[in-house]
């Protein structure tokens, strides 16, 4: 089982879009696939048309006395599930402050899925909290999406640098840009510069689009009601760079 972590400190980048495509794409291949909605805005569990209500809200979900298995819920897609969101996530640092070796809480949760599904893609809040540190203990990769701006290439740099002061090992930070308009100079010139700096990025970029703008409006993954679109394939091409680089 391996465990991606669709992940920015910054929101409104394209992260949710990510998660939800970037999972629909690895179940069309075949991989059996748990969306897991950490963010209590509940974005991705609205794509998926799941209600957004956990019992026991996010103590149901950290405390470890219900099964995860009583989490999941089924979507309209074959080989994908999800636990959705609950507002009341919002309080989770809060929960898993109280919780022994809080920041691996999240790891021992997951652990015993690894029998059902072969990836978990985590949609994460955008913040650096406690949440976000289980988050890097529990995920082999974050998926980072970043806009080609000189304030998304900072967060990046941010993020760089909590990895290396935290002493995080074992985890794979793979950027790709995201809301890519190749008419303007400068992201046509941040996707040449930054990749020269940084070796670990996803060759692909996903374009702006108006139609990833329609997931909200279809509440699908766009990979599903507009398989035939550029942006659409520029998804299936992000999956199999980021299938490639967690093997």
């Amino acid at each position: 089982m391996r465990i991606l972590a669709s992940y920015n400190i910054k929101g409104g980048v394209g992260k949710t879009a990510a998660a939800v495509n970037l999972a629909h794409v690895a179940a069309t291949r075949g991989h059996r696939v748990l969306v897991i909605d950490l963010d209590p805005q509940g974005a991705a569990s609205f794509y998926f048309r799941v209600k957004t209500r956990v019992k026991g809200g996010g103590k149901g979900l950290v405390s470890g006395k219900r099964d995860l298995d009583d989490l999941i819920k089924a979507t309209d897609h074959e080989n994908l599930d999800l636990i959705p969101a609950d507002f009341r996530f919002r309080n989770l640092d809060l929960l898993l402050e109280a919780e022994k070796k809080s920041t691996r809480r999240l790891r021992k949760l997951l652990k015993p899925l690894g029998d059902d599904y072969d990836i978990i893609m985590l949609d994460c809040p955008p913040s650096v909290s406690l949440v976000s540190e289980a988050v890097f203990e529990a995920a082999d990769a974050l998926i980072i999406p970043l806009i080609p701006t000189t304030l998304s290439l900072r967060t990046y740099d941010q993020l760089e640098a909590f990895k290396a002061e935290q002493k995080i090992k074992g985890l794979k930070l793979l950027p790709f840009f995201s809301m890519v308009d190749r008419r303007k100079a400068l992201h046509r010139e941040i996707l040449e510069s930054f990749p020269k700096k940084h070796g670990n990025v996803l060759g692909v970029s996903i374009p702006y689009a108006s139609a990833v703008e329609r997931m909200g409006v279809e509440r699908e993954p766009l990979t599903a009601f507009a398989p035939r679109t550029a942006v659409a394939g520029a998804y299936r091409a992000l999956w199999d760079a980021a299938d490639a680089a967690t093997e």
